[in-house]
């Protein structure tokens, strides 16, 4: 349960502020109504809250969430140019670590992805493999 505790509790302010939406909605439109010497009905109202509650999903909920999904998304899971620092860096110290273990090195490599659940070994931006014969000599 705390592992999705942020999940849970975005579950719970969410369904707080939408029944709040809609309580307060129905409230409205009661005074309303009265105001126009009707009586109320089910039907008009579920009509208008559906549409205010879109138009608020549209103008503020999907910009958001879009923002947020698609940022995460994008930035830390399938943008390429999102992981060229991380890319230059890993490079970097397979390079520092080849030049300093010399013949241990592949395995100390190896031994780090294994550790750290990488399959497939390292990543390849586009200058890695220049960046590996440089650093062999």
């Amino acid at each position: 349960m705390k592992r999705y505790a942020y999940g849970w509790l975005t579950a719970t302010f969410f369904l707080v502020s939408i029944i709040g939406h809609w309580v307060f909605g129905w409230f409205a439109f009661v005074d309303e109504q009265q105001s126009l010497h009707q009586a109320p009905q089910l039907a008009p109202y579920l009509v208008e809250m559906g549409r205010d509650t879109f138009e608020n999903w549209q103008s503020e909920f999907l910009q958001l969430i879009w923002q947020v999904v698609g940022l995460a998304y994008f930035l830390y899971v399938g943008s390429p140019s999102s992981k060229e620092n991380d890319d230059r860096t890993e490079a970097k110290l397979d390079a520092l670590i080849r030049l300093q273990a010399g013949e241990k090195a592949e395995a100390i490599l190896a031994d780090i992805d294994e550790r750290y659940l990488r399959t497939g070994g390292h990543s390849k931006p586009h200058t890695h493999e220049e960046t590996e014969r440089k650093a062999r000599g």
